[in-house]
């Protein structure tokens, strides 16, 4: 074979595979599109009897996702959302074991991206430190939990999951003053595109929270 053609089969191939490796780089987001979808059903629509099962399957399907694509922090976040939620869901060690694997997925998620998903991260740990027993059974802690829902807030300041979530924990605290403040702000809130069914639940819980707590 002539070299005099290698410039063109080379460019020739690189024509070919392109698409190919656009698809491939973009797989993701339409896996991720797909996920979410389900997750917000299941948490939103969905009878709770159902949703163990439902959430189980869809971390299943999260953990095989980003173990194919170890970049994407973003498949890594959601791997971390779908776990924490199981976890709420789930009673007993099913429970603990996974919001430990929550919380180590969504600390390594950060480690890529100190970002994590726009302060999404930060709240899910918040919340899994909050609600998980302390040591020795395992990592529940105040501290760590306030430190999580600080960070979101500065990351997403107008987020309605972060002062919600926040304002549930400062209202387990006993400090309802600052509880109700960040249920007006939740209220208020911005919904994400794409989160549009689970922020409209969020808004509507600090609402219920809103009127709680002013009563």
């Amino acid at each position: 074979m002539s070299t005099r053609r290698l410039p063109s089969l080379v460019l020739g191939m690189g024509l070919v595979f392109a698409p190919l490796l656009q698809a491939q780089a973009q797989a993701p987001q339409d896996e991720l599109f797909s996920l979410r979808s389900r997750w917000e059903h299941t948490t939103t629509a969905m009878p709770e009897a159902r949703r163990v099962d439902a959430l189980a399957s869809l971390a299943a399907e999260a953990k095989t996702l980003a173990e194919s694509h170890p970049e994407s922090t973003e498949a890594s976040v959601w791997r971390g959302i779908i776990l924490a939620s199981l976890a709420r869901e789930s009673g007993g060690l099913d429970a603990l074991g996974a919001a430990k694997e929550a919380r180590r997925v969504l600390e390594s998620a950060l480690e890529r991206d100190p970002r994590g998903l726009q302060g999404s991260a930060y709240v899910t740990l918040g919340a899994l430190y909050d609600r998980a027993p302390g040591w020795p059974v395992a990592f529940g802690d105040e501290e760590t939990a306030e430190r999580m829902f600080r960070r979101a807030e500065a990351i997403r300041p107008d987020g309605i999951d972060v002062h919600l979530y926040y304002a549930a924990f400062l209202e387990d605290e006993g400090r309802d003053a600052e509880a109700l403040a960040h249920a007006r702000r939740a209220a208020e809130g911005v919904a994400r595109q794409g989160r549009e069914a689970s922020d409209a639940a969020l808004r509507d819980e600090a609402r219920a929270m809103v009127a709680r707590l002013e009563e």
